[in-house]
């Protein structure tokens, strides 16, 4: 870990990572399809979240193979063009802030209501349900979280680590909280009105954590 960063510096960096984790997780993609897998296969509670978890945590780790490359190049480019790396970090903070912002207020969220649903007899096995919510979370990284570890670059790879398992806890949390909460029977409309927040609130949650490491630099 780098000597000049602060104590309190790493832990709004680390906070900040496990929030801006845990409202991506909000997004409806992060959680409708295991209600409505769980609900097909006739899982328990417990089984839904075991594939909430395991799919999480392939989501983070596709995150980090992508946020270690991108931390490699942004490196590369700092010794190329020395001072550039916080600068590019803070700016990208700032970019990925002011497009959610801008798609919160122009996008309308995808309705998950609908008539109830005639569930079937499920038709695949419950390890291929698994596998498949798996695989559809490995091949999506966080994109929202890649700045987070280009601001982040130079500060070591404890940092990094630290910071993948932050977003890996709000993650996980976030999924298996917003999927509880739809199984539980609380109101579709209700979450949906969340993610139309959720891109609002992630937005400025970017900015500041853009103006953080644009501080931390003066």
């Amino acid at each position: 870990m780098s000597p000049d960063l602060a104590p309190t510096v790493l832990v709004s960096l680390l906070a900040g990572g496990f929030g801006v984790a845990f409202l991506h997780a909000a997004l409806p993609t992060h959680w409708l399809p295991y209600v409505l897998v769980g609900r097909a296969q006739r899982w328990s509670l417990p089984r839904t979240l075991g594939a909430v978890a395991v799919a999480g945590l392939a989501h983070i780790a596709a995150t980090a193979v992508v946020g270690t490359l991108i931390v490699a190049a942004g490196l590369a480019l700092d010794r190329w063009i020395e001072g550039v790396l916080p600068h590019l970090s803070a700016g990208l903070l700032f970019l990925f802030g002011i497009f959610y912002l801008g798609r919160a207020m122009i996008r309308r969220p995808v309705t998950a209501g609908g008539p109830p649903i005639d569930l079937p007899t499920p038709t695949v096995t419950d390890a291929a349900a698994v596998w498949g919510l798996v695989v559809m979370m490995a091949v999506s990284p966080g994109e929202v979280l890649l700045p987070l570890y280009l601001s982040s670059a130079s500060e070591g790879l404890a940092v990094l680590a630290g910071l993948t398992l932050a977003f890996a806890a709000g993650t996980v949390l976030g999924m298996a909280t917003f999927t509880t909460l739809a199984r539980a029977g609380a109101s579709i409309l209700r979450l949906e009105r969340w993610a139309r927040y959720e891109g609002a609130v992630l937005g400025l949650a970017l900015i500041a954590l853009g103006l953080l490491v644009a501080l931390h630099q003066h």
